[in-house]
């Protein structure tokens, strides 16, 4: 008999050797099932190391790491705003999140996010933004149940490596206090 699978998740400050081996092939096979987070192909390893060692430096971008018994299954992206956009200041993006499919099933997504989520709180964002292609429907489904609000698509959000394009969905959640009312007009349509 197997006992459930452990999810965690945890911020990523540096990469070594086995979390870049392990990273990279989980982005590959979510790339390669469709859910890759830009990519359509998974390109060369080179590249993939090159943009995670970037994205661990880069500031004001958190990267998290999804754990399934101990391996790296996913991961997600926290990024805040620049430091010369005091208007959306108190909102930060949930990017670049993915579960490999071997994973998937298991509520890693849901830990990714909440712990996005704790770390966006702890730096004090009010807010938290996120988009997702439409043909995501369990990564809709996870954002819906936890609490996203759906506020907008664009119909053209993504093309495809064969030219098709997709649409996708917009959505934010408040993480501290209440939302403010939406202005007269937004509330209108």
């Amino acid at each position: 008999m197997t006992g459930k699978a452990q999810t965690a998740a945890r911020i990523a400050e540096s990469l070594d050797n086995r979390e870049m081996d392990e990273l990279c092939d989980a982005t590959a096979a979510a790339i390669e099932d469709g859910g890759g987070f830009g990519w359509l192909i998974p390109p060369p390893r080179q590249v993939m190391e090159t943009y995670y060692n970037g994205v661990v430096l880069v500031p004001g971008r958190t990267l998290f790491l999804g754990l399934l018994d101990g391996v790296i299954a996913g991961s997600a992206q926290l990024l805040a705003p620049t430091r010369n956009n005091e208007a959306q200041a108190a909102a930060c993006n949930l990017v670049g999140a993915f579960v490999a499919p071997w994973a998937r099933g298991h509520g890693l997504a849901r830990t990714l996010t909440e712990a996005v989520e704790d770390q966006a709180r702890a730096e004090g964002f009010g807010m938290i933004n996120l988009d997702v292609r439409e043909t995501q429907a369990a990564a809709i489904h996870v954002y819906e149940s936890m609490g996203y609000v759906h506020w907008g698509a664009h119909p053209l959000y993504a093309r495809l490596a064969d030219g098709a394009w997709i649409p996708g969905r917009f959505y934010y959640k408040v993480l501290v206090g209440e939302a403010p009312e939406p202005p007269r007009g937004e509330r209108d349509k």
